[in-house]
């Protein structure tokens, strides 16, 4: 009998025991345990809702991606991720999570001066998947928080499909829309701009882990204004408004 190639030797796997034993015949038990822990976590954020708690009270996770450019499209891939915990109005940052990614691929020289991530650095690091096992198991179920969150969603989405074949299933609140709704009419909204304005110190910029502390301190001075000033209790109310703008 001719000796079934891999790809049949997947389907056949996937066929009688499901999708971690076809993936871990295609590549390897570790990776097959990441994607399910990956696919796993995106499950269970079905069917969440956090519409009736208080934004005072509220957890969530902010989180902040670097990367090699802007278009993972054409082979730019994520070199290092940042998220902190924000809980009843404080950024835990003993409880935050930093990893660099290997991007398998050359950093240019403008974003290691950016971001102060070189090639050597990147080369030591983990490989993707299992840093974005290891992100997925962070944040768990609770929401996310991006400043300009086109970018790091585009990234994150790319990254799943390709490693779990799966899509981020987490809401992500941007905080410039709340910026918006709360600072309308400002010529710019970029990160730096609405630091200054909240009077929030500007320190070791475009680190992913930096950035999620500082967008995390940012979100708290915005769930303050909306509480106090619009008169906004529940993340329901919020994204109500947040839905007319």
């Amino acid at each position: 009998m001719k000796e079934p190639n891999s790809v049949g030797r997947m389907w056949s796997l996937y066929r009688t025991g499901g999708f971690t034993p076809a993936i871990a015949s295609m590549f390897g038990a570790q990776n097959a345990q990441h994607m399910a822990q990956i696919r796993n976590m995106n499950r269970e954020q079905r069917g969440i809702s956090a519409h009736e708690t208080p934004l005072e009270s509220l957890e969530i996770v902010v989180f902040d991606l670097e990367t090699t450019g802007f278009s993972p499209t054409n082979g730019d891939e994520i070199i290092s991720f940042g998220a902190v915990s924000v809980r009843g109005g404080v950024v835990m940052e003993e409880e935050s999570f930093y990893s660099l990614v290997n991007p398998q691929r050359s950093i240019p020289p403008a974003i290691t001066l950016l971001t102060g991530i070189s090639n050597e650095m990147a080369q030591a690091a983990p490989e993707l998947i299992q840093v974005l096992s290891d992100f997925m198991s962070y944040i768990g179920k609770r929401i996310l928080v991006a400043h300009a969150s086109g970018h790091d969603k585009q990234f994150l989405n790319q990254a799943l499909w390709r490693t779990s074949k799966t899509n981020l299933k987490h809401r992500v609140i941007d905080t410039i829309m709340l910026a918006k709704w709360l600072e309308p009419g400002l010529d710019q909204y970029d990160l730096d701009t609405l630091l200054l304005r909240n009077d929030i110190p500007i320190a070791n910029r475009h680190h992913a882990l930096a950035d999620s502390i500082m967008t995390g301190k940012l979100w708290n001075k915005y769930v303050e204004k909306i509480v106090l000033k619009k008169n906004i209790v529940t993340l329901g109310d919020m994204y109500a408004y947040l839905s007319q703008y």
